[in-house]
């Protein structure tokens, strides 16, 4: 069978990977083309674009590259014709791939949507394409299936979230740091260009207040390590790449851009401060569009403020000075522990990318 993938970000890179790897365990002839990144590339199949060319952040920054946007969906409707997929499975990332499910449903191709567009948040409206255009929504945080069944009568399927999966693949995160004798506060700064520059130079105002404390940056692969090295300039920050999980397991307490990451480090049972910062026309424009309490995947999973959020304005050098002291507060991470339990609790057992796999072959 032919898979046509598309995701546009680091958490669907991984996502996706595991997925494909799932599929080949039941279709080892599968062929794979998609769009996505390193960990998709490993798995094999041809690889059409990259998704650090098309992640674009914000409200603004659509608009701006605007031209650069509808081209990449033209190309990939041409190209997903061309290739003649026997299933198009789409990975989140909801304003290109809801163009391109209409366009594949109405050329008789498959739609799967693995992991579903953020709805409940914002845009619900996009329910009604979804029911038109995609076959089958496979869903992976514990609330949606009821979000979907009861306020749009609409079957989908809850798999469970690959984090689970992901982490439990392997056991060994040990890693070798510098300054051992340390306390880890890892910084997790986010996977876009865009949001790096808006959260990192804050984060880093930290990094001289904390001398006890070794700072460690969870970088990215695809970024280079030029470009933190860039960032950080003469702080005292090791920078390691792509072992953000090792980093996780190793931290006492983590700053984390809003995100995947959020919910990850909450996995490793590390203490957080949730951050974001936009440019200030995309947050306005997202703070009258988006109508749901907390940014952050643990604290909406578990409907309460267990994590502490500073967004936009908020992200500042005091308030993040006093968030980061509550973090580190011993008791205050025992408490927040405890609700991490809580939450893996909630997202279901192990095995998410094989329950959506045999789903798709199903359909097939």
């Amino acid at each position: 069978m032919k898979y046509y993938l598309i995701a546009g970000e680091a958490s669907g890179d991984l996502h996706g990977s595991n997925l494909m790897k799932a599929i080949l365990a039941k279709d080892p002839q599968a062929k794979f083309r998609f769009w996505g990144g390193e960990k998709m590339a490993k798995v094999g199949g041809e690889q059409v674009e990259h998704y650090k060319n098309t992640a674009f952040m914000g409200f603004l920054e659509v608009i701006k590259n605007l031209r650069t946007i509808l081209s990449f969906i033209k190309n990939c409707k041409v190209d997903i014709s061309n290739w003649k997929p026997d299933v198009l499975i789409l990975i989140d990332y909801p304003g290109f791939n809801m163009r391109i499910a209409k366009y594949a449903k109405k050329n008789g191709f498959k739609v799967v949507y693995y992991i579903s567009p953020q709805v409940w948040a914002w845009k619900e409206n996009r329910v009604k394409k979804i029911k038109q255009y995609v076959d089958k929504m496979l869903v992976i945080l514990p609330f949606e299936k009821a979000f979907y069944k009861n306020n749009w009568n609409y079957e989908v399927d809850f798999v469970g979230h690959p984090l689970l999966d992901e982490i439990s693949n392997n056991d060994d995160y040990t890693i070798q740091l510098q300054n051992n004798d340390k306390p880890v506060i890892a910084l997790l700064p986010g996977s876009r260009v865009q949001e790096i520059n808006k959260i990192l130079p804050e984060m880093l105002k930290m990094v001289t207040k904390y001398p006890d404390y070794h700072f460690v940056l969870a970088g990215l692969g695809h970024l280079g390590k030029d470009f933190y090295k860039n960032a950080i300039a003469n702080l005292p920050v090791e920078i390691v790449i792509d072992k953000t999980y090792s980093v996780l397991n190793t931290a006492y307490a983590a700053l984390v851009a809003s995100g995947t990451a959020t919910l990850e480090a909450a996995l490793f049972d590390t203490p957080m401060v949730v951050c974001y910062k936009g440019s200030a026309i995309s947050y306005h424009i997202g703070k009258y569009l988006v109508d749901i309490k907390y940014i952050s995947l643990v604290n909406l999973i578990l409907d309460k403020p267990v994590i502490k959020e500073l967004i936009q304005n908020d992200l500042n050098e005091v308030e993040l000075e006093k968030a980061l002291n509550t973090v580190l507060n011993l008791s205050n991470q025992y408490l927040i522990r405890e609700e991490f339990r809580k939450l893996k609790q909630m997202l279901g057992n192990n095995g998410a990318s094989e329950r959506a796999a045999e789903i798709i072959s199903k359909i097939l």
